[in-house]
């Protein structure tokens, strides 16, 4: 175990103290002639005035010039850096299953619970950072899985499959299949749900993407694999031929079967409004089941199709594929 990382009580998750981290900005010509105070306040709602006076007092956030303080006015184009110290990042995962390695496409299995890039209070516990220090190179994630989704992620080693994987995600020549389990029992065998899905209102982010009568298109094909009465839930596999934020589960929600364990998303695809004195859900919170089972897609860079598969964790297996091999992950051309 490395000396940044510590312990966690669940088996495999570990806590790790970054290295820390700059953040650049640039101020846009609206935001000349403000204060450095109020372009982080108004920017950078996610902390405090208090916060960022004294993060500026203390002389993290920097100008061409040297440190900023709190009252110094901005000039359109200024570049500007906050500095922030190393930090204990949340537990996460940091294993990952390599299921295709060919020198240009990387494709691995994430686990539930690792981010796939850094965000809020992740940096160095994500999937990005541990491919890249597993592997010692600089591959890049061609797409995302959620925080609690666990599967399949590609990744770009060359500058021609990151071309190629952009182009087939872009034009949709990629076929993602994923395993959910949902609330209700009373649905078709099969059916498809199209509601928009863009940007709403939220306490916390700002906003998150949700059910939206104006938003972008999105379409989502379910189908039926297996009814658990005694749990009052459906196994279902779910194709997506788009790909918008957290699309599936907004789309089972917004259907009236929202996942297990959802935190976030209620009936109707919107999120959940908290009760008095309880913080708000947020995307990243986990405890729903889902997993990215099946990619197929013509390969970037050679001339050949592939179909890459992982498989699901327990709770997404129906009772008739428990008894075969537990072999995780495999992949066919």
């Amino acid at each position: 175990m490395s000396s940044l990382e510590s312990t966690d009580d669940r088996p495999g998750w570990s806590r790790r103290r970054n290295r820390g981290w700059v953040y650049p900005d640039v101020v846009a010509a609206e935001a000349a002639g403000w204060k450095a105070l109020e372009f982080y306040v108004r920017r950078y709602p996610h902390s405090t005035e208090a916060q960022w006076r004294r993060r500026l007092e203390e002389g993290r956030i920097r100008g061409p010039g040297g440190p900023l303080g709190p009252e110094e006015r901005l000039r359109s184009g200024q570049r500007l850096e906050y500095h922030r110290p190393p930090w204990t990042e949340p537990p996460a995962p940091r294993r990952f299953d390599v299921i295709r390695d060919d020198g240009d496409l990387l494709a691995v299995a994430k686990p539930a619970g690792l981010q796939v890039l850094p965000a809020a209070e992740f940096l160095e516990n994500t999937l990005l950072h541990a491919v890249r220090e597993g592997l010692g190179e600089r591959p890049a994630p061609a797409h995302r899985l959620g925080r609690g989704t666990s599967g399949i992620v590609l990744f770009a080693r060359s500058a021609e499959a990151r071309r190629g994987l952009a182009a087939a995600f872009e034009n949709r020549r990629v076929h993602k299949l994923y395993r959910a389990l949902v609330q209700g029992l009373d649905m078709k065998d099969r059916f498809a749900v199209e509601t928009p899905i863009g940007p709403v209102a939220h306490a916390h982010p700002g906003q998150v993407f949700a059910a939206r009568p104006d938003g972008r298109p999105a379409v989502s094909h379910v189908r039926v694999i297996e009814r658990r009465p005694a749990d009052g839930a459906t196994l279902v596999e779910v194709e997506i031929p788009t790909g918008r934020p957290h699309q599936i589960r907004i789309h089972l929600a917004a259907a009236g079967f929202p996942l297990v364990g959802e935190p976030l998303y209620i009936a109707g695809g919107r999120p959940r409004q908290p009760a008095a004195g309880q913080k708000p859900a947020r995307p990243g919170d986990m405890g729903y089941h889902l997993h990215a089972m099946q990619v197929s897609c013509g390969h970037p860079v050679e001339l050949s199709r592939i179909s890459l598969y992982c498989r699901p964790p327990a709770e997404l297996l129906a009772v008739s594929e428990r008894s075969r091999p537990s072999g995780a992950c495999a992949r066919s051309r």
